[in-house]
This record gives C-alpha cells, structure tokens and sequence, in this order.
C-alpha cells in the first residue's frame, strides 16, 4: 500500500453533539478546506440528536416514544436503522441488550430529570417485554404491541460515530479515525501506513489513564463501563446500564467491556450487552457469537485485570490488537 505524502496537512475537527464531542482526524493536501468536511460532520451528528435523543421532546424517538399502543407511527430511515439493528443484537443476546428500558432510565436519574423515587419503584416492579417482543414494522412505519418506553443511548453514539464515517468518504476522506465520546472508529491507515492507535481506558473514575493500546485498521471500538456516568445510593454508585431483569442499574458487573467490531453501532450496543451479563456469561457469548472483547475486572487491590476474548485479543489482555478488512 502506497503512503500518504508527508507534506499533507494534518486536520483535526470536533463539535458538540449528544452532550459531548465528536471528533475527526484526517490528513490532507495542504490546500484543502476543511469548512464543508466540518459542516458536514456536524449536519450528520445533528440529524441523529434530532432523530434519537430522550433529550429533546420532539425528536423522532419521543414522539414515537409519546404514541398510542397499537398505532403506526412513520419514522425516518436512520432511527429505523438503528431501531431495527437494536433489536437484532436484543435477539441475539438474548435480552441483554434491551432498548426498551427508557422508563427505568429516565427514574434513576440519567435523563432530564434526576431521580424519581415512584418511577423507580414503578420500573422495578414492572412488567417487561424485550423490545425485539414489541416492536413491529411496517416499510417505513413503526408500532408498539405494548406498553414500552425506548432509550437508544447505548447505541446511537456509535452509529453516530459510524454517519462521521460515512460523511467522510462522501468527501473522499479514505483514512481517517472518528469518534464520540470514546467510541471511535478506524478508516483505512495513517500516513505512515500504520493502523490507527487507540487507548482502552483503565477503569479510574478519577483521572484518564490508558490500560491498553488497540491498533485499528477499518474497524471500530466501543466500550461500556462503570465508572464515568453514575448515581449514588446508600453511599454505593450505580451504573448508568440498566439490567433489564431488574429494571435498575446493575449490582455486579465487570468495571468495563469493551468490544471491537465492524460498525462502532454494533461495538456499542454489544459492549453494552456483555456488560449486562458480566466476565463469565459474556465471555461465553462473545466466544460463540465470535465477538472481539476485553473484559476489565477490579481485582482487591482495586487493579484491573484483562480477560480478552477473540483473535484480537487472544484470551490475555490486550496489549496491541489490530483488525483489517471489516
């Protein structure tokens, strides 16, 4: 494979999407415009906040969200992607990824409003159905067979990430690695002609620190873990992912999962459902579904330890991993 020139510029781009930043970084000819790329990257980030956030009470998802049981509902092609795509992985693992836990979500404090002691009682004590049980579809339209509330958070970044990558090649842009929030996604090599690299974080709620290093070549890498986004209980924090058995935050998990797949959608909704079954029972999936995974564990000492899943990370934990071709 030939190199990228040297003399090419080096562009880095980010805005504010999602209630965080997204990021690209890219090389080019030093007389290329970066402002259409930029425009562009944003007008995508944008259209999946419009189309997928809890956040907004008028986005695509809500109003879906707002309408009778029983009635079709038309939804534009990017959420029913990813509504059809979050059912597939709820299928397949069995419904450990649940994008129906909006309610369960939004009652311990990890939407709008902070937490609402009824609607926890009301979330626990519910009677579920997985999503991939109530969900219908029609062409473009969409129904509920139940009563269900949907949260795509665990999943829209990464398709997000995955529209950042698609902008750039519509723009030409082959090599690139693109991002939100920590979910990245690899496009081709750098100049060097090296994969991209990628730190897996360690799982410190303190401070930022690498655990491992991922080298990346078209692939993308997302993770789900404890220790960013929480709520505090009797002195114990929660994590953010709900257990859809319980319809609460989990009590026992691993400290993070992270899963290195095709699309960054599916990396983070399977980063999310490993979580969700924690280090034995993912691992067991993960091997039988051929999934690339690294579990990280709290030891006593409060170390983590790696227990990797996959060609990439050959049952150790990860030092460098590469991925090609995906």
């Amino acid at each position: 494979m030939s190199k990228m020139s040297t003399e090419c510029a080096r562009i880095a781009l980010n805005g504010a999407t999602m209630g965080t930043r997204w990021s690209a970084l890219f090389f080019a000819e030093p007389d290329f415009d970066p402002g259409p790329v930029r425009a562009a990257l944003q007008g995508a980030v944008d259209e999946i906040d419009a189309q997928m956030s809890t956040w907004k009470p008028d986005s695509a998802l809500m109003r879906l969200n707002a309408a009778p049981v029983g009635e079709w509902v038309a939804v534009p092609e990017r959420l029913r992607d990813v509504l059809q795509l979050g059912l597939k992985i709820g299928r397949a693992s069995g419904g450990a990824f649940d994008i129906g836990m909006g309610d369960a979500v939004m009652a311990w404090g990890f939407g709008p409003q902070g937490a609402a002691p009824d609607g926890i009682r009301a979330a626990m004590q519910a009677m579920r159905r997985p999503a991939h049980e109530v969900l219908e579809f029609d062409g473009a339209n969409v129904r509920k067979a139940a009563p269900i509330a949907l949260d795509l958070n665990a999943i829209a970044k990464g398709y997000g990430v995955d529209r950042l990558a698609e902008t750039l090649r519509d723009h030409a842009v082959a090599n690139a690695l693109v991002g939100i929030d920590g979910e990245m996604r690899a496009m081709g090599l750098r100049p060097d002609g090296e994969a991209w690299t990628i730190a897996v974080e360690a799982p410190d709620a303190e401070r930022r620190t690498p655990h491992s290093i991922l080298g990346l070549q078209d692939a993308a890498v997302a993770t789900s873990g404890d220790y960013r986004h929480w709520v505090e209980v009797h002195g114990r924090r929660l994590s953010h992912t709900m257990d859809p058995r319980r319809g609460a935050p989990l009590i026992a998990s691993p400290a993070s999962v992270s899963v290195v797949a095709r699309t960054c959608a599916e990396a983070d909704a399977w980063a999310t459902a490993l979580m969700v079954l924690g280090a034995e029972r993912g691992a067991a999936l993960a091997r039988r579904t051929g999934l690339d995974a690294l579990f990280l564990l709290r030891d006593d000492d409060a170390s983590a330890r790696g227990v990797g899943v996959g060609r990439l990370f050959s049952e150790e934990p990860a030092a460098t991993a590469s991925i090609g071709g995906q």
